[in-house]
């Protein structure tokens, strides 16, 4: 595509559009899809794209299988990489877009609060939806201590199967996660070594097959293996884009073998003891892992204070560095919901309002199409109280919020877990 963005819009970044879209929406932002192609993985074809439109950006830049959600993060995803790809784009009310980053650059604690500004300096955490109709390779995103060494941030993330966004699991749905109690170095050294031999060097041999549970998830540190299922999966992360992939064959084609290198420090390419030093070496061989990475929804405890028009249930808790709920309107229901923190949303089902503007799941889009689907709503905003209406008579509505690190709400509710 010629634009520098999937939207036949300009892209600009004046203080005053931004001040103007904050206004407009009286603290909440309406953002743009934010599309990433992924070239070794087929898209399953499940956030709801026309299919004519799954391999949107020319030859040997793949499919699109990724929607990032309230996102200053931008892909890494090679020299053709657009220059906003990955970022949330706002929409103006000049229809103008307005890139997330920069907005939350100029105008800091107005848009995330003080708190986050104050100890972050940004906006350190985003979700995506990851569609892939293969599973993914086993492989882990660096701890922090090894993406400083390379100029990036280690990456934790979770993960929520939702069932709107899956009508079908894909071609496997299992998820491998950790590394099977006993589970050695030497072992894992030899896969290692053969991952440039040619075909399948069978690393998930030595990990733990999980089968799929929608309505459910796992939180994933940095550092763990894992091989995501063929499921479309929302997920929360903090805000990197690093990942070391330590098996060679995947979507019945083998692996680059520079991609087990891709994220490690120059002077380590090539030497897999560093690799290996790479891993959580105590959470990956964990006998408990399963106990204490799984997750299953728990309802808040404003959704327990006595409205029965919606549920509000925490489907991300165990991480530091993010969290996520998910909201239920019953038909015809209204509710206002105030926050302790700024926060991302996706409408997965129905259709209705946010704070008066409107709120609709998408069915079928093309790339360069805008939606009602997405916004950020500012920490002025959600510590008021947003209000959201279901105007369906027959259907609910359901959205998916993401926080970043240090949610004080949910700090409240894990004390009486």
């Amino acid at each position: 595509m010629e634009s520098e963005t999937t939207f036949d819009m300009r892209v600009e970044c004046d203080r005053n559009s931004m001040e103007g879209a904050l206004n407009q929406g009286e603290g909440v932002l309406r953002l743009a899809p934010a599309w990433v192609a992924r070239k070794s993985f087929i898209p399953g074809g499940r956030l709801r794209l026309d299919p004519s439109h799954l391999y949107p950006f020319g030859k040997g830049r793949g499919g699109v299988n990724t929607r990032w959600l309230g996102s200053t993060l931008h892909a890494d995803n090679g020299p053709e990489t657009g220059p906003y790809e990955g970022v949330s784009l706002v929409v103006t009310p000049k229809n103008t877009l307005l890139p997330f980053d920069a907005v939350v650059a100029e105008l800091g604690s107005a848009v995330i609060g003080d708190r986050q500004w104050n100890t972050y300096a940004g906006w350190t955490a985003f979700a995506k939806f990851f569609d892939s109709m293969y599973p993914l390779p086993l492989h882990i995103h660096s701890q922090e201590r090894d993406a400083e060494r390379i100029g990036q941030h280690g990456k934790p993330e979770a993960y929520y199967y939702s069932p709107q966004m899956n009508n079908h699991l894909g071609m496997q749905p299992i998820t491998y996660l950790g590394l099977r109690p006993g589970t050695t170095r030497t072992q894992i050294l030899a896969r290692l070594k053969e991952h440039s031999a040619g075909g399948d060097n069978r690393i998930s041999e030595l990990s733990v097959g999980y089968r799929t549970r929608l309505t459910g998830g796992w939180d994933v540190p940095a550092g763990i293996l894992h091989a995501p299922a063929s499921v479309c999966t929302y997920e929360p992360q903090a805000a990197s884009d690093v990942m070391t992939i330590f098996e060679a064959w995947s979507n019945f084609a083998e692996v680059e073998t520079s991609s087990l290198w891709r994220d490690v420090p120059p002077e380590h390419v090539g030497d897999f003891d560093f690799l290996i030093d790479m891993l959580a070496w105590d959470a990956n061989l964990d006998p408990d892992f399963a106990t204490r990475r799984v997750l299953y929804p728990r309802e808040t405890s404003y959704s327990g204070s006595g409205d029965e028009t919606f549920i509000e249930k925490w489907i991300v808790y165990k991480s530091p560095a993010f969290s996520a709920k998910e909201v239920t309107l019953h038909p015809g229901a209204t509710v206002t919901i105030p926050e302790s923190d700024a926060y991302g949303i996706i409408c997965v089902q129905g259709r209705g309002t946010l704070a008066g503007m409107p709120l609709e799941t998408v069915t079928m889009i093309k790339v360069n199409d805008l939606t009602n689907d997405e916004y950020f709503v500012t920490a002025e905003a959600a510590s008021r109280g947003v209000e959201i209406r279901n105007t369906s008579e027959v259907e609910p509505l359901v959205c998916l919020k993401h926080y970043g690190p240090g949610n004080l709400e949910l700090e409240a509710d894990c004390l009486l877990w």
